[in-house]
């Protein structure tokens, strides 16, 4: 692949991940505050709209897998998305001053409907670029770098402006904006390769044999536990730097962790090609583990050295956010020697799948565990609920990371065995 394919498949990732911060971080305060929504009702649909997330996103991939014409299995979805994506985002994010718990219903179910019409092939379309093991690494890199670009992006444009319907509404024309451009960049410049399917499997055998692949449950797991772990800092945030350090204009550190995420990238794609990917994998985890457990110190005014922690994790959130991908391409080519049909799109789903579980079940139990240690958000805590604060969001992060390394540090899937397993496919 030449650096065009590359810039126009991770073009759409930048306005579709500066969609994902925003949507649920900044919505339900303003519709709480702004247009009288109840927080419990807001509660209720974001939780409907992952159940609904469980079915929907198996569906695209088990349909964008099946898809055949001329344009391609995973093309035509992100070019179908693109005017449903625009219109939801819109609406839901600069509302009318009668919006209702209905409005937001409505469009952030049509919302989350097109993103996966987009995300589930485009994910799938990544995967399956290259076959080449080093390059997906880059691919996923590409792609992954976009996304915190367009992060980055979403978090400027929302704190710039003085109220908060006027940062959804510059969010939302950012995307309006660039997302049909980045489309069109994506189905110009990138192709789709061939689809080595030798034959099509009944769902039941489909599903079966997903669920038996234990290269795949092992990755999955893995990838669940180092989820939950990234979960737990990222729901408990806002708590951390405003309850424990005793700033909460303290924001802005969102801003320098992804940044040193963005540049830590070309560290994890070079590590990739010169070492196995999961063994890359599991050094950032081991490297985060290590830089982010201190944090369980830190207590009122420690500013600064939050900062460091920060910038020293950052790092290794690019890792997070490519390496794993990369490596489930690897396991798909395992599915499709063995099975004879290439289901990218369905493993993918299900990657969806575990990611939204993960941030789920992270952020419910910290909230359950918080309140039973008598927790109250800018109310005097004692030294025991602060205590249980800054071990839920330095010390469980850590230990689950530990976990996810242990399960992937031997996987015995590296480049030999995937150039093998390209041989079979592209010989068959």
């Amino acid at each position: 692949m030449r650096w065009p394919a590359y810039l126009g498949y991770a073009a759409p990732a930048l306005p579709l991940a500066a969609l994902y911060f925003p949507v649920f971080v900044y919505i339900a305060p303003f519709y709480s505050e702004f247009r009288d929504v109840s927080l419990g009702a807001l509660g209720v649909l974001f939780i409907a709209v992952r159940l609904f997330d469980a079915v929907s996103d198996p569906a695209m991939g088990w349909l964008s897998d099946r898809t055949t014409n001329r344009f391609g299995r995973r093309r035509p979805y992100l070019a179908l998305s693109v005017p449903l994506i625009c219109v939801s985002v819109w609406m839901l994010m600069v509302p009318p001053a009668d919006a209702d718990v209905w409005h937001v219903a409505i469009w952030l179910t049509l919302l989350t409907l097109s993103w996966t019409v987009a995300l589930t092939p485009y994910f799938a379309w990544g995967a399956e670029l290259s076959g080449d093991y080093a390059q997906r690494a880059t691919i996923t890199t590409w792609r992954e770098g976009a996304s915190l670009m367009g992060t980055v992006l979403a978090v400027i444009l929302y704190n710039i402006a003085e109220e908060p319907g006027d940062g959804l509404r510059n969010v939302a024309l950012m995307v309006v904006v660039l997302l049909p451009i980045a489309a069109a960049a994506a189905l110009f410049l990138t192709p789709e390769p061939r689809n080595f399917s030798a034959k099509r499997l009944d769902l039941r055998h489909s599903l079966t044999s997903i669920l038996q692949d234990r290269l795949f449950r092992r990755l999955l797991l893995a990838y669940f536990v180092n989820g939950l772990a990234n979960a737990l800092p990222a729901g408990l945030f806002l708590f951390f730097i405003g309850d424990l350090l005793g700033a909460p204009d303290a924001g802005w550190l969102l801003l320098v962790y992804f940044l040193c995420a963005i540049g830590g990238m070309p560290i994890w794609s070079w590590a990739a090609r010169n070492f196995s990917k999961h063994r890359a994998w599991g050094g950032a985890m081991i490297y985060a583990s290590v830089l982010f457990a201190p944090a369980v110190l830190l207590g009122q005014g420690d500013v600064m050295w939050f900062t460091v922690i920060s910038i020293a994790t950052g790092i290794a959130l690019g890792a997070d956010l490519s390496l794993p991908p990369a490596i489930q391409a690897d396991v798909v080519d395992n599915d499709t020697a063995t099975n004879g049909e290439q289901r990218t799109g369905v493993f993918f789903a299900l990657w969806s799948v575990a990611t939204k579980a993960a941030l789920a079940i992270a952020g419910g139990t910290a909230l359950i565990i918080l309140d039973l240690s008598g927790f109250v958000t800018g109310g005097q805590n004692d030294e025991a609920a602060l205590f249980t604060l800054a071990a839920l969001y330095a010390l469980a992060p850590a230990v689950l990371k530990i976990i996810a390394v242990a399960i992937m540090w031997n996987f015995p899937l590296g480049e030999a065995q995937q150039r093998a397993l390209r041989s079979k496919i592209e010989s068959a």
